[in-house]
């Protein structure tokens, strides 16, 4: 053994990482907008089954509003647009948001 040369480990301060927060997405009822297509838009673009979309268009038509998914940023702001788009290419008002989980 060559000297007695003692590694203390030494105490470091990691920064606390913090999670990115999630956002969610947010479905908003309109007047406008057939049932079935806020069906449609809710299974191609969230990849919802027919009875769950069908569960969150009821609860936005009945509340006014409805979670649709939580999830990044940027994917939640990335399928919001994309749904908006797909209902302004058909004529409709459908309007998504998003905002930060709380």
């Amino acid at each position: 053994m060559a000297g007695n040369t003692v590694i203390a480990p030494k105490t470091t301060t990691k920064p606390k990482l913090e999670r990115p927060k999630l956002y969610k997405v947010m479905l908003v009822n309109d007047d406008y907008t057939p049932r079935e297509f806020v069906t449609m838009v809710l299974k191609a673009v969230f990849r919802m089954s027919e009875e769950t979309g069908h569960r969150v268009m009821m609860t936005a038509h009945r509340m006014g509003v409805a979670v649709v998914v939580v999830c990044a940023k940027d994917i939640a702001e990335t399928k919001a647009k994309e749904a908006i788009d797909l209902a302004k290419e058909a004529g409709f008002p459908l309007m998504f948001t998003t905002e930060p989980e709380e």
